[in-house]
């Protein structure tokens, strides 16, 4: 009994002290010491038994030939743990190693990265969010950084590389500053207030955007700027004018909102990129239902029905018996009956087009086409909900729902056909709310397609962005340099332990301006150092890289145009990872799951 209980407060102390958990596995202890317990627990009432078969889930019990009871842990070659500075500086290793391998892909001259997929597909882009999920990251501090940029893209959707550029600076220079002997709560604070200072210097450097719908120039050098990084950066003017009449179609001024649900992005292979539009109305990957159909209906009064072309059935589970031919003869003529029925149903309504989310078979196809009424079937839920709103109508689920009032109304509905191909698709056109439209975006293969589409929701979210806060900074790293030299100001009338931080905070910001002159082919240190002695000399904070050789670095002149709520926005998701990841000081992993 003694034995048992000395056991157990084994057992209890070495739970305690190493804080696994009991419950995640149940190890069986060995055939001897089985034995052991058995004869000892013969006593012992049953939920002392099963108290100490639970204990046993961590470690099984020994007795040496003396009798003592000893210890064998579980699974210890398995387990692995890092405490302190180490578990810190690993953190930091991780981020750097995915910071650096954005930073190329910095700036307007950064380069590209391909990626291939487990299944073999190739996707060329030099978007960070793009690149970071497509990544295979194990690490859960790189995961991290790849949650960050999807952050950025979902916030903001432009910034999602420098984002990331700036966390891995950051997390550099705070590797420095722990072999100096710096406490890593002291730099998580020192971050923190240094953040704090260079926000605010941007709110008062920033300057107001005016703009309105007839003058929409400063809002396409904003976009510009956007998509200069690009892989559509030819055709720059033009995708920027697509984004701004996009974003001004569908905006709400007086909310100062944006509902992008009302712009749809469609993509065909096999053309130009200078051959892309944007259609005030939808644009369908859809066509006739039967090939003689009008390949075009102008005034069209659209019925848009969610349900089918076919005899009504009923809902439960049911069995027909036909025992005789003029049984079938009565079923086929019920059913053409219904069929006529559904499409006089349509025509009296005055419809002369039908938009159907469902399909129907041969026969119903038929009769439409002998009523003259053209039809499309299979279109999907999101598209038909942005016809109805384009053209006005109402989705009716039932045809004898169907009213004249509930038609939609398009100006032209057309087909659209592509070279030597078969695929075809359909444009509704001249709708009577031009609040819904469409972007098509053409390209040589599906590749630079999709890096089209990627690039383009980048301008749209920085033109959105403009609509809510009209506030914006200029870019080409100059006011990262200008918070830079504002934050080292400070850094010299701080007495505590946290100047330290704001130095290195100053010190991280330049990693921007300096990836933007090194990606330009610039020597970086010397055109960093040369710029920030100019805005100092000439307290101008529009000074930056020159990275597209115009001869100027005014950021100002250049049209060099950033939104004030993304750069915010940049500095405050860095330094907020940055101080979670310095607070981790502990990592204990299992290799693999035990048996």
């Amino acid at each position: 009994m003694k034995t048992a209980k000395k056991m157990l407060t084994l057992i209890s102390v070495y739970i305690a002290k190493s804080g696994l958990n009991h419950r995640k596995n149940l190890v069986v202890p060995s055939s001897n010491s089985t034995f052991l317990f058995a004869h000892k627990q013969r006593k012992l009432s049953r939920n002392r038994q099963l108290k100490i078969i639970k204990m046993t889930a961590v470690a099984s019990i020994n007795f040496d030939e003396f009798g003592r009871p000893f210890l064998i842990l579980k699974d210890q070659d398995k387990q692995t743990r890092l405490t302190g500075t180490d578990a810190v500086k690993t953190h930091i290793y991780a981020g750097k190693s995915v910071a650096n391998a954005l930073r190329t892909s910095l700036g307007p001259k950064g380069l590209d990265k391909l990626l291939v997929s487990p299944d073999g597909d190739v996707t060329v882009t030099n978007d960070g969010a793009t690149i970071l999920k497509m990544m295979d990251v194990d690490h859960q501090i790189a995961k991290l950084l790849v949650e960050l940029s999807q952050s950025q893209d979902d916030e903001i959707g432009d910034g999602t590389t420098g984002v990331v550029v700036l966390a891995g600076a950051l997390l550099e220079h705070a590797e420095q500053l722990l072999d100096k002997g710096i406490h890593p709560i002291r730099i998580s604070d020192g971050y923190e207030l240094a953040a704090r200072c260079a926000i605010e210097y941007l709110d008062k450097i920033s300057e107001s955007f005016g703009f309105d719908k007839d003058n929409l120039e400063p809002l396409i050098q904003t976009a510009m700027t956007t998509l200069g990084s690009k892989i559509v950066n030819r055709c720059q003017r033009q995708f920027a004018e697509i984004a701004v009449q996009a974003i001004m179609s569908v905006a709400d001024f007086e909310r100062k909102d944006v509902d992008f649900e009302l712009i749809k992005v469609e993509g065909k292979e096999g053309a130009r990129l200078e051959d892309s539009i944007l259609v005030k109305g939808v644009i369908i990957d859809k066509y006739f239902s039967h090939p003689q159909m009008p390949k075009e209906v102008k005034d069209a009064k659209v019925a848009i029905l969610t349900c089918p072309f076919e005899p009504p059935k009923p809902k439960t589970k049911h069995k027909l018996d036909v025992t005789s031919v003029e049984s079938y003869q009565e079923l086929v003529k019920y059913e053409q009956d219904k069929f006529v029925q559904m499409v006089q149903q349509v025509k009296d309504t005055g419809a002369n087009l039908v938009i159907c989310q469902w399909g129907f078979d041969d026969e119903a196809n038929h009769l439409l086409l002998k009523h003259e009424l053209p039809a499309v079937r299979w279109v999907g839920g999101p598209e038909i909900e942005l016809i109805a709103i384009a053209t006005g109508g109402r989705i009716v689920p039932r045809f004898e729902e169907l009213t004249a009032g509930k038609l939609g109304k398009a100006g032209i509905v057309r087909g659209l056909s592509f070279g030597t191909t078969e695929d075809k698709m359909l444009v509704i056109e001249e709708c009577q709310n031009s609040r819904a439209v469409t972007i098509f975006i053409r390209g040589g293969n599906k590749m630079v397609v999709e890096e089209a589409k990627r690039s383009l929701h980048d301008a749209l979210c920085v033109v959105r962005n403009l609509v809510k806060d009209n506030r914006v900074v200029y870019g080409g790293g100059s006011v990262e340099m200008a918070c830079s030299l504002v934050v080292g100001d400070q850094a010299d009338k701080i007495a505590t332990m946290e100047q330290y931080a704001f130095r290195a905070f100053a010190d991280a910001l330049e990693s921007i301006p300096l990836a933007l002159a090194e990606n330009s082919g610039l020597n970086p240190m010397e055109e960093v150092t040369a710029i920030k002695a100019r805005q100092i000399k000439e307290k101008n904070p529009w000074l930056g890289v020159d990275c597209m050789g115009k001869g100027t670095c005014d950021m100002k002149a250049q049209h060099v145009i950033e939104t004030l709520t993304s750069k915010k926005q940049q500095i405050s998701l860095a330094t907020q990872l940055v101080r979670m990841i310095l607070k981790i000081d502990d990592i204990r992993t299992t290799e693999g799951s035990p048996e």
